[in-house]
C-alpha cells in the first residue's frame, strides 16, 4: 500500500552491487564536487573495512594550480588522512573564461588532463574516478565528446565514474545511470538581512547528505590549513539503526580525525510515517534538538550537519520556531548545513543563504540496478 509522507529508507535490507555506474551531477547551483567528495569519503571508509582498499583519482579540469577553490580544503583533509588512498591532478588556467575566449593552452590543459583520465579509466588502478568539471569542458569543446563518451562507456566494470560541473551535454546524460541537478533558490529575507553560513540541500534527488559530507571535509581541511582546530558536529535524524549511507564515510571521518569529528543519531530503525508517528519518534527527534540547539549556541563546532532535520520537521516530529530562532542566534562563523527531502517549506528556509534543491533526473536504483556498499550505502 502506497503512503504519503517522507521516510528514511535503511539499507540494511539492500541488495550489493558490484557492477561500478556513471555519475552526473550538474546544475547551476552548490553541491556538485562536494557530493562528488562525499561519495569518495564513503567509497574510502568502506575499503578501510575491507580486504580490498578503495584508491580514487580526483582529476579536476579547469581548476588551475594559481587559484584556490572551495573544495580544496576538503581534498587536503582526505589527502591528510588518506595519503596512499587520494591521488590529484589539477589542469586548465586560474581565470574563468568563455566559449569566446578560448586560447591553445586551454585545449591543451583539458587534453592533458583526459589523457590522465584514459589513462586512469584503462588502468584498473581505480575504485573511484572523479572527473571534476568535466561538464563545462565538454560544453566549450575543448575535448571530443564522441570519444570521451566512448571512453568512459567503455569503463571496467566495477569503476565508479563521476563527472560533475555545469551544462552537461546530452551524450553525457544519455549514458548516465545516475543524473542529479543541483537547482537554486534564491531567499531575499537571508540577504536582506545579511544572514550567512547556513546552507540547505533538499530534494528527490541523490547528492543531498554526500554534499554535507564535503563540507564536514571542508571545514576539517581549512582548520588544517590555518593550523586551527574546526571541529565538526554531524547530528542525523531518523537513523537510529544501522546501515545508512553516510555510515562509512563518517567512521573514517572519526577514524582520521578523531578529536575534531562528533557524531551523533537519533531516531529508531524503521521508516516514519506521517499519521503513524509513534511517542518514541517524538522523544528521538526532541532529545537530537537539544543537543543540536545547544551546540549551534556553544560556538565550539565551525561545522554543524543536521542530516534530514527537513524530514524530520516535514513529519511535525519538531516545531519550526525554535530552529528558526537557534539559527538567527546562531554565531557567524558557524556554518549549519541542512538536509533532507521535505513537502512544505519550513521557515527557516528563508534564512538559507545557500539553498540547493537536488533534483533526480536519473537514478539506476529505480531501474533495478542493485545498490553497491560504499557508494550507495
Amino acid at each position: 500500500m502506497r503512503r504519503n509522507g517522507i521516510g528514511i529508507r535503511t539499507a540494511q535490507a539492500m541488495s550489493e552491487r558490484i557492477v561500478g555506474q556513471i555519475h552526473v551531477y550538474d546544475g547551476s547551483s552548490k553541491g556538485k564536487s562536494q557530493a562528488a567528495l562525499g561519495v569518495v569519503l564513503r567509497s574510502i571508509g568502506l575499503g578501510i573495512h575491507s580486504d580490498s582498499l578503495t584508491r580514487v583519482l580526483l582529476l579536476r579540469f579547469l581548476k588551475g594550480p594559481d587559484r584556490s577553490y572551495d573544495e580544496d580544503a576538503a581534498i587536503e583533509a582526505l589527502q591528510k588522512g588518506f595519503p596512499h588512498l587520494i591521488d590529484q591532478v589539477r589542469t586548465g588556467r586560474s581565470e574563468y573564461f568563455g566559449h569566446d575566449e578560448i586560447i591553445t593552452f586551454d585545449r591543451q590543459e583539458a587534453q592533458r588532463g583526459w589523457d590522465v583520465a584514459k589513462g586512469a579509466i584503462a588502468s584498473d588502478l581505480y575504485s573511484v574516478v572523479v572527473l571534476d568539471e568535466l561538464n563545462p569542458v565538454l560544453d566549450l569543446g575543448l575535448l571530443p565528446v564522441d570519444e570521451v563518451i566512448h571512453t568512459i562507456k567503455d569503463k571496467p566494470e566495477q569503476l565508479e565514474i563521476i563527472a560533475t560541473g555545469r551544462a552537461a551535454p546530452q551524450a553525457l546524460l544519455d549514458i548516465a545511470d545516475l543524473h542529479s541537478e543541483m537547482k537554486p533558490h534564491q531567499h531575499p529575507t537571508a540577504q536582506a538581512h545579511n544572514i550567512t553560513g547556513i546552507e540547505i540541500y533538499t530534494g528527490a534527488g541523490k547528492g543531498k547528505s554526500t554534499s554535507a559530507l564535503g563540507k564536514a571535509l571542508q571545514a576539517i581541511g581549512r582548520g588544517i590549513s590555518q593550523d586551527q582546530s574546526h571541529r565538526v558536529l554531524i547530528i542525523q535524524w531518523l537513523k537510529g539503526g544501522i546501515g545508512y549511507t553516510e555510515d562509512a564515510a563518517i567512521a573514517a571521518l572519526r577514524q582520521s580525525y578523531p578529536n575534531l569529528v562528533d557524531h551523533q543519531r537519533c531516531g529508531g530503525d524503521a521508516i516514519v510515517w506521517r499519521g503513524q508517528q509513534k511517542e518514541i519518534d517524538f522523544v528521538e527527534a526532541e532529545r537530537g534538538w537539544e543537543i543540536a540547539r545547544a551546540a549551534i549556541a556553544s560556538g565550539l563546532y565551525k561545522t554543524i550537519i543536521l542530516d534530514e532535520l527537513n524530514p524530520t520537521v516535514d513529519l511535525e516530529l519538531l516545531e519550526v520556531e525554535p530552529i528558526v530562532e537557534a539559527l538567527l542566534r546562531k554565531p557567524k562563523d558557524t556554518e549549519v548545513i541542512i538536509t533532507g527531502r521535505c513537502l512544505n517549506p519550513p521557515a527557516y528556509f528563508d534564512l538559507a543563504s545557500v539553498h540547493s534543491e537536488v533534483f533526480c533526473h536519473k537514478h539506476y536504483a529505480n531501474h533495478g540496478v542493485e545498490l553497491k556498499r560504499g557508494v550507495d550505502f
